[in-house]
C-alpha cells in the first residue's frame, strides 16, 4: 500500500512540474505585435479586437467583423453577423 501511495505521489509531482514547465514556456513566447494604427471604414466603431498569426480582426458596433492582413493592413474580408 505504501508503494502505491509513493508511486502516485511521484506521478502527481512529476505532472505538476510538467504543467509548470508548459506554462513557463508558453508565457515566455513573444506574442504577435499589435498594429500601430487601424483604418476603419467611415461610420464604424470598434467594439472588439482579435488577432491571428497573419491577420487581425475588428468587430464593429453594427455587427460586422472586419478582417485585415497583418503585413499590409489591408481589409480583405468582411463578415456580417445576422441573428436568426
Amino acid at each position: 500500500m505504501r508503494g502505491l501511495v509513493l508511486a502516485l505521489t511521484v506521478v502527481m509531482i512529476a505532472g505538476f512540474l510538467v504543467l509548470i514547465a508548459v506554462f513557463v514556456t508558453r508565457l515566455r513566447a513573444t506574442p504577435p505585435a499589435l498594429p500601430d494604427t487601424i483604418t476603419l471604414p467611415d461610420g464604424t466603431t470598434a467594439t472588439a479586437f482579435t488577432q491571428g498569426p497573419t491577420w487581425f480582426a475588428v468587430v464593429t458596433t453594427d455587427g460586422t467583423i472586419l478582417i485585415f492582413d497583418r503585413t499590409t493592413g489591408a481589409l480583405f474580408q468582411t463578415v456580417t453577423i445576422t441573428r436568426p
